[in-house]
């Protein structure tokens, strides 16, 4: 079975790796253990560059990093959205005084649901897989799930990342598979990495 993965980024590590040793996933090799009877043809990869959020925060670099050492797994591409950070004014839980409200600064993802939604389409519009594979926990991609499932006939399944994963997706998927520790634990990338631009290490503090 011709099968394509849409991998949300975000989802993923808040989901699976934040806080553990095991942020160097190999996505590839997850992939082909919880599908061993997929072909699996395509991975996109969706989520949007970070930014420092103190001096000497090393995030961005991290993250740079781990993008190139993806790129080098079989058949993975990785597609960007942004972040939006702007002023905003919030109400305070416990007001101080007169000061009922707070200005603080949000930061927000932007575009990489749309963007795996539009992929998850067109790529289905255009017959290039007989499954897809959402790794993602996030309810706000089940219309397009749906639209993939009932109108255009094929497979859609669901690697949840987190631990308790949505009704609404569920209910919708044709499978659901976690992502285990043992999983994670076994498919991780090599420490060090080749590509067009050179060696690849993985940070050390991963």
């Amino acid at each position: 079975m011709r099968t394509a993965i849409y991998v949300d980024g975000f989802n993923l590590y808040f989901g699976a790796v934040k806080d553990t040793p095991l942020k160097w996933l190999d996505i590839h090799a997850m992939c082909r253990m919880l599908l061993p009877s997929h072909e699996i043809v395509r991975i996109r990869y969706f989520t949007a560059i970070v930014s420092a959020r103190e001096p000497g925060d090393q995030s961005p670099v991290n993250q740079n990093v781990y993008l190139r050492a993806l790129r080098t797994c079989p058949f993975l591409s990785v597609h960007l959205g942004h972040f939006l950070t702007h002023v905003k004014k919030l109400p305070l839980v416990n007001p101080i005084g007169d000061q009922t409200f707070a200005k603080v600064l949000k930061t927000e993802e932007k575009g990489s649901d749309v963007n795996l939604a539009t992929y998850l389409l067109r790529d289905a519009f255009r017959d290039e897989y007989d499954a897809a594979v959402l790794v993602t926990n996030d309810s706000d991609l089940l219309e397009p799930v749906k639209v993939v499932k009932q109108e255009l006939r094929k497979t859609v399944g669901i690697i949840c990342p987190h631990k308790h994963p949505s009704k609404q997706l569920l209910a919708q998927a044709t499978f659901m598979k976690q992502i285990r520790q043992g999983v994670l634990e076994a498919c991780q990338l090599p420490p060090i990495l080749t590509d067009s631009k050179g060696t690849i290490h993985k940070p050390t503090d991963w």
